[in-house]
């Protein structure tokens, strides 16, 4: 799944087929032009970046800088607005190291948003995030597709925040699709049950009315 949302941002070149954004083949844009369309945000992984955190996030408007590379007052106040939006606005003048796992997490997708793409890539987008903060980062990119016209593809293994915030779900098994379609067309006790190999129940969650997987005790 990670390798997938690699190739759709041009970090890697399939072995054969082609992947287009606006009719043309990622690989064919120049490193600013992909980076214009596509951001790709990957799990902290406990990284050791020596940066402050608005220097960081700051980095997401790179594309748009000219040749010398320094920002501006609108490109400070894109980046501002994205450490605001991802919750780390009060994080500005901390280091980066020095943060926790889920303060890392959520200053990397700032540092995403900083960048004004068209297609946000996101991988484990929600982990080392409390209850709390998952709620809040996925009620963001739901309202980032809706009401910027962003697509939003993001990696997931918790199911239930799958089902809830998605439109659409595409459900891998060993690197191949095995469903593809609404949430409640993939998120079966059947499917569920032959890709996991474990006994599931799938029920309605009783206010969304999405899909909600319970896993049963063997």
């Amino acid at each position: 799944k990670s390798t997938l949302l690699r190739l759709i941002s041009g970090a890697l070149s399939p072995a054969e087929g082609t992947i287009e954004i606006q009719g043309k083949p990622v690989w064919a844009l120049s490193r600013k032009d992909a980076a214009q369309e596509v951001a790709l945000v990957l799990p902290e992984g406990g990284r050791t970046i020596p940066f402050r955190v608005e220097a960081l996030v700051l980095l997401g408007r790179s594309p748009y800088l000219g040749d010398l590379g320094w920002e501006g007052p609108e490109d400070r106040r894109i980046a501002r607005e994205a450490m605001a939006l991802a919750g780390v606005a009060d994080l500005g003048d901390r280091f980066f190291d020095g943060l926790s796992l889920g303060e890392r997490q959520r200053v990397l997708l700032a540092q995403g948003l900083a960048q004004e793409p068209k297609i946000l890539l996101l991988d484990e987008p929600a982990a080392h995030l409390d209850i709390h903060h998952q709620v809040e980062i996925h009620a963001l990119l739901e309202r980032l597709a809706k009401d910027r016209g962003m697509t939003v593809v993001a990696v997931s293994h918790d199911l239930n925040l799958a089902a809830e915030y998605s439109d659409r779900l595409v459900l891998l098994e060993k690197g191949r699709v095995r469903a593809d379609g609404r949430p409640e067309a993939v998120i079966t006790e059947e499917l569920l049950a032959s890709v996991y190999e474990s006994r599931v129940l799938v029920d309605r969650n009783p206010k969304s009315g999405a899909p909600r997987v319970t896993l049963l005790r063997s």
